[in-house]
């Protein structure tokens, strides 16, 4: 079974792309969606609150994702722990969701910043979406319902597009111009070949 990264930068279309190699049957791990169930342990939330000596709960008793983000995006010792703190249960997680994929051809594992954390080591493929930075910008505007200057500092913590595509084996151009599912298909054919003479 082949291993697959799934990456791209804030905005660029990453779960659009995952969510048509679902429809072919692929079994997909969203990091990012993991990480957030995580970021609700208890155990995990006291940390943090140690760490950053305030409370981090919302008054419905939930973790507050706006304050971590607030905290996070301007501070970048404290992204570095909650990183260090979060990763390791993440590829934890990973690991034994593996072990129920091993009849699949190949897996994706979708995580935005699969180059920063290092998990790129651990796949045998790597997919990249890329996209125009002006039009990443405008989506999350758009999506999060936040300010042109948050989105920038969100978009400051990752890689440089260019860095990240030298390094995948697959890009793909979500630029509102080439249409995507083409592009995909061409990936999951080329994939399933690779599977097969493994």
């Amino acid at each position: 079974m082949i291993k697959v990264g799934l990456t791209g930068n804030i905005g660029s279309g990453k779960s659009t792309v995952s969510n048509i190699f679902s429809t072919f049957q692929i079994p997909v791990f969203t990091a990012d969606l993991e990480a957030k169930k995580i970021l609700e342990q208890e155990d995990v939330i006291t940390k943090l609150e140690t760490f950053f000596r305030t409370n981090l709960k919302t008054k419905e008793g939930s973790i507050d994702r706006q304050k971590i983000a607030s905290i996070i995006f301007n501070d970048q010792e404290a992204l570095n722990f909650i990183n260090n703190l979060i990763h390791p249960l993440v590829a934890e997680s990973f690991k034994e969701w593996l072990k129920h994929q091993s009849n699949k051809p190949y897996i994706i594992h979708e995580a935005a910043i699969l180059f920063e954390s290092g998990f790129d080591q651990y796949m045998d493929q790597i997919i990249y979406v890329n996209a125009p930075e002006e039009i990443r910008i405008q989506r999350i505007i758009s999506r999060d319902q936040i300010s042109r200057s948050e989105v920038l500092a969100r978009m400051s913590n990752q890689w440089a597009d260019d860095r990240k595509k030298d390094l995948a084996d697959y890009v793909i151009e979500n630029d509102n111009y080439n249409l995507i599912i083409p592009q995909v298909l061409n990936i999951h054919q080329n994939l399933l070949r690779l599977s097969s003479d493994v």
